[in-house]
């Protein structure tokens, strides 16, 4: 069953940046909920945010995909200082591994189908 209360990220007009950050977490949790919320609410006052899209698996991996408009929003991002805090802790406790993948965006489309089909 699907969850049709999920929503993609819209495609937006290239060129621009995605962050695609895979993680596999640990058993130590404490404090990652909040710090999460944290982060997903000052993303936003980054110049250049575009959106962010989740995934999680039944086997644990996690994918987190940040869009922004250009590298300078990117860059923002990375430097900001709450962020890196969360980024030490992150690897302290919350993560047992991950990786994080840059790209520019050269292409980007979507679709939205308006109704269910009749089945």
């Amino acid at each position: 069953m699907s969850d049709h209360s999920a929503v993609p990220v819209p495609a937006f007009e290239p060129p621009y940046y995605v962050a695609v950050f895979t993680t596999v977490r640990t058993q130590e949790q404490s404090g990652y909920r909040e710090t999460n919320a944290r982060m997903e609410e000052l993303v936003k006052d980054i110049p250049g945010y575009l959106g962010m899209d989740h995934a999680q698996t039944p086997g644990g991996l996690g994918i987190t995909v940040g869009y922004f408009r250009d590298a300078d929003a990117l860059t923002q991002w990375r430097s900001n200082a709450e962020h890196r805090e969360a980024q030490r802790r992150g690897r302290a406790a919350w993560y047992r591994n991950y990786t994080l993948h840059v790209a520019k965006v050269e292409r980007s489309h979507g679709f939205v189908r308006t109704e269910d089909p009749v089945a």
